[in-house]
């Protein structure tokens, strides 16, 4: 990694591993068309023969795969935000619905001169937010009410930051064609080995010899392999991004030390698991994400990004922040009754379960 000598540093050394992460996706995808190719060879001729006739074809056929990739963006294009909106139940509102919110991302955007986004909401205790857009016009930022009651408005200004960055470098467009490189990845080796499963194609294929069995098991690895590190970009590109927006909230509000206080108070408090994993990794946190190894971390440790802010941007970490707000009382019982108990108008409550 090179050396980081300042928060500008510090951003342009970010921008430069997610341009060399987002371009393995194509390179990967090659190589994925050249194990299709390389499986569907049998010439009996030996291994030699099947790599060569494979490498012929794949100027002919990687231009297909780039055209079934660009179909499935558009159609990702086309029904992003509302699809989003809908299984993660966030709810535009508007200045008149919650006036602290949208004045703070206002006031945020007139300073810097920026375009401002559209506002959701999401009705949970969680404590969390992200952005979502393919473009700065379409842009949106969404956060909890949990988020909205915990932080203060310079935490909550740090955040509104954090995802305006999310927009401003166009990170949610950047995670839709690496989710859609991944997929296609996934799902091409996924038919593969389904499909060799109950299959015996050396003994099936008289045509194949041992060299038709070494081009089989090849193809096979070269898609074991593309599949592992599609996997592995698009989790350390989700890693890298949240790195960056942390940056880019400290450029925008000068403020690191709201930043990071923000992050401790969200620390622990995060999990939203009805989120598909998709959108999982848009989120500021996702605790899950960021446990066990790291290639598989979605997400960096609070601490880690803690301590980015602190050695990159001179910001104060006061340590993990215990949620100080009381409990709310358990509603009285009946003197002589155990009669199940009323919701008591929190959309959060369910009741006892009957037994």
């Amino acid at each position: 990694m090179l050396p980081t000598l300042g928060l500008r540093t510090h951003i342009w050394n970010n921008f430069l591993k997610s341009g060399l992460l987002l371009a393995g996706f194509p390179v990967l995808l090659l190589a994925v068309t050249f194990a299709v190719l390389l499986l569907f060879q049998g010439s009996g001729k030996g291994l030699g023969a099947d790599m060569a006739a494979a490498a012929e074809a794949l100027p002919v056929a990687f231009p297909v795969a780039l055209l079934v990739s660009a179909a499935w963006f558009g159609i990702a294009w086309l029904g992003y935000q509302p699809i989003i909106n809908a299984v993660t139940g966030a709810r535009p509102v508007t200045r008149e619905e919650e006036p602290r919110l949208w004045n703070l991302l206002e006031n945020l955007c007139i300073s810097r001169g920026l375009r401002m986004p559209r506002l959701a909401v999401i009705e949970t205790p969680e404590r969390n937010a992200f952005a979502s857009g393919l473009s700065r016009e379409t842009g949106q930022v969404t956060v909890t009410r949990g988020l909205m009651d915990a932080l203060t408005d310079q935490e909550l200004e740090a955040v509104l930051a954090h995802e305006l960055t999310h927009i401003r470098n166009g990170d949610a467009r950047l995670g839709v064609i690496a989710a859609v490189f991944a997929g296609i990845i996934s799902l091409v080796a996924e038919v593969v080995f389904r499909g060799l499963r109950g299959a015996r194609i050396s003994g099936g294929n008289s045509n194949r010899g041992r060299g038709g069995g070494a081009a089989v098991l090849i193809a096979l690895a070269i898609l074991a392999v593309a599949w592992l590190l599609a996997v592995v970009l698009r989790f350390a590109l989700s890693r890298n991004r949240e790195f960056l927006a942390d940056a880019g909230a400290v450029e925008l509000t000068a403020n690191p030390d709201a930043m990071i206080s923000a992050l401790r108070k969200v620390e622990g408090r995060s999990n939203m698991p009805a989120v598909p994993s998709q959108i999982q990794a848009m989120l500021l946190d996702w605790p899950q994400g960021a446990q066990g190894f790291n290639l598989w971390a979605t997400h960096p440790s609070i601490d880690s990004r803690v301590q980015a802010l602190v050695s990159v941007a001179g910001g104060r970490d006061p340590g993990p922040i215990l949620d100080t707000r009381p409990e709310p009382e358990p509603p009285a019982e009946a003197p002589h009754a155990q009669a199940p108990r009323r919701a008591t108008g929190s959309p959060w409550w369910r009741g006892p379960a009957a037994g």
